[in-house]
């Protein structure tokens, strides 16, 4: 994948204005009602002074952390994602790849006392190249990050339950994407290994459950060094 163009990347690319109607017409019931309220208030109760959004899409929770006081700053692969969130807040925002953080790209603004991603990893070995990189951008003492991503018990009452690459990833939105990307889905139990591989303690796990179903929306990891 590293000499061809990234088939995650060039669907996002073909499908960020899509995205961005999606949100602005808040037509993902989840986010509405229990998923972005999660993250936002994982890293709000942890009173940060900098925070760094990883997979930031069109710049939401950025700029609601920095109508809270917050020097945030979210970085995305997808220009068009980047050009909407400056437009639409005062968050700050710049063009990256997750390959260059895992490369050790400078930001000017690090070191970061929380870093976010909320359900913005989709690959394998990047993601885990990625995650134990990511402590190197953290403050020293009690920097954490905190990852919001697909509870892995969404998946397994209608597929083998197993960590492998999964297909469709514009299933459920009621627009007309293109080019679907595969992503990579995890057990709780690859989660946890993939951490500690990455030297990264567990410090708080929760599970935020949609009010109307009763069923898990989520999965969030709170992890510190």
């Amino acid at each position: 994948m590293s000499k061809k163009a990234n088939p995650i990347i060039q669907s996002w690319k073909i499908n960020a204005k899509k995205w961005i109607k999606t949100i602005e017409n808040s037509e993902i019931e989840s986010r509405q009602l229990i998923t972005n309220t999660a993250i936002l208030n994982n890293v709000l109760k942890r009173n940060p002074k900098s925070v760094l959004d990883i997979g930031c899409g069109e710049g939401w929770l950025v700029n609601t952390l920095v109508k809270h006081g917050i020097a945030a700053i979210g970085i995305d692969a997808i220009p068009t994602l980047i050009k909407n969130a400056k437009n639409k807040g005062k968050g700050k925002f710049k063009v990256m790849t997750y390959e260059a953080l895992t490369k050790g790209a400078p930001l000017k603004q690090a070191p970061f006392d929380i870093i976010s991603i909320n359900f913005a990893l989709f690959e394998n070995r990047k993601t885990a190249q990625l995650i134990k990189k990511l402590p190197s951008y953290l403050s020293d003492d009690d920097g954490q990050i905190i990852i919001q991503t697909l509870h892995p018990f969404s998946i397994a009452t209608d597929k083998r339950y197993e960590s492998a690459w999964r297909k469709n990833s514009w299933e459920g939105l009621k627009r007309n994407f293109k080019q679907p990307h595969k992503w990579y889905f995890r057990t709780l139990e690859d989660w946890i290994k993939l951490f500690r591989k990455a030297k990264l303690n567990l410090v708080e796990l929760q599970e935020p459950l949609h009010p109307k179903t009763g069923r898990p929306a989520s999965i969030v990891f709170v992890l510190g060094k």
